[in-house]
């Protein structure tokens, strides 16, 4: 070949290489991991860290039988009162776990969440807000007085009623497409596909008349927005829906990660609506037993009477224990002292200037 032919074919291979550039950059971009574009605090504390005190945690509350599991719903009451399991998903999508991590158990009011969330993405956040409210009932999460008492008629998304008449929020032309796409919701927050815990449900729609009570009591009010019953039903599917530790943790790292599930790099929940939803979450999260987390926590938080108990640290991750035997107010004994212990050994507490690295 000569010198003149190779000159041509180096010119030409010189104007068409930054074409093909680009491409390959998109084809790389579109290959690598989702989760690969995750962001965390600076002061988010090592995996090494993390892996430690929740050993130390799991070691230290393991042994801790207080508490009885729940019994008004019959399911639960047979669940093994021993299962234990923590799990800690970070923004990054470090994952840290030990114990009964894989144990299915009833998401319960946990749930209610992530209701809150999908109706804040179809209404906007005034317009749930001005549905629902956001104030703290000072009564147990489901009193029909408080109802009555609260200027809103619901109080907040996370009390029974709440709950119930945001469900009413989520737009659907059936009872069956709102169910499936609160499920789908889930799902897409735990990256992995959820399904309902079949007893559970049975066994919650056969001792619900309480709830049924609180639906007509809002429909007196105007202050539920489609068919009461039906919105128990979907309600009482919600709850029955099954989660690991695992699961859960990646749920709540979803909203840690301004609601991008760190897993699957997908947007669950729109960026504007996280801090509303952790707001409520501080507020009302732990039932009667809100005040005190907040103030020896000082992580949102969500717990369910099927054991489980969810905490977010914004920019960091969450942390998700299963533990059935709950305490009066609902909550388990075990997630609280995990919870409030690994907080507090990792300067987690959102009010500690200690969380965002002053020491």
């Amino acid at each position: 070949m000569n010198t003149r032919r190779i000159t041509a074919l180096l010119t030409v291979a010189a104007s068409i290489i930054p074409l093909l550039l680009p491409a390959a950059a998109d084809a790389q971009a579109q290959a690598a991991p989702k989760a690969a574009s995750a962001k965390t605090s600076p002061v988010a504390p090592r995996k090494e860290q993390i892996q430690a005190i929740v050993q130390e945690a799991y070691n230290k509350f393991k042994s801790d039988t207080r508490g009885k599991n729940a019994d008004y719903i019959p399911a639960l009451a047979q669940v093994d009162p021993k299962l234990f399991g923590i799990a800690v998903v970070s923004t990054d999508n470090q994952v840290v776990t030990v114990g009964d991590v894989k144990s299915t158990f009833s998401i319960q009011s946990i749930s209610k969440v992530y209701s809150l969330a999908l109706a804040m993405e179809e209404q906007g956040a005034d317009k749930v807000f001005k549905k629902i409210g956001s104030e703290p009932t000072g009564r147990p999460f489901n009193s029909p007085i408080a109802v009555v008492d609260m200027p809103t008629h619901t109080g907040n998304p996370l009390v029974n009623a709440g709950a119930i008449a945001t469900v009413s929020l989520v737009s659907a032309k059936s009872a069956d497409e709102k169910w499936q796409k609160i499920l789908n919701f889930y799902s897409k927050a735990a990256g992995e596909k959820l399904t309902i815990m079949d007893d559970v449900y049975k066994s919650e729609a056969a001792t619900n008349t309480g709830n049924k009570a609180l639906s007509y009591l809002l429909a007196k009010y105007e202050r539920i927005y489609a068919d009461p019953f039906e919105s128990v039903d979907v309600y009482t599917k919600q709850c029955s829906v099954g989660v690991n530790a695992l699961q859960l943790a990646r749920m709540g790292a979803t909203l840690a990660n301004d609601g991008v599930n760190p897993a699957t790099g997908e947007r669950v929940i729109k960026s504007e609506n996280i801090p509303e939803i952790l707001s409520t979450m501080m507020m009302a999260g732990l039932y009667d037993g809100s005040g005190g987390w907040s103030w020896h926590v000082g992580l949102p938080a969500k717990s369910g009477v099927g054991g489980g108990i969810v905490a977010v640290a914004p920019g960091k991750g969450a942390i998700a224990v299963f533990s059935p035997p709950l305490d009066e107010a609902g909550n388990s004994v075990k997630a609280q002292e995990v919870i409030q212990y690994v907080a507090r050994q990792l300067d987690l507490n959102i009010y500690s200037p200690a969380s965002v690295g002053l020491k």
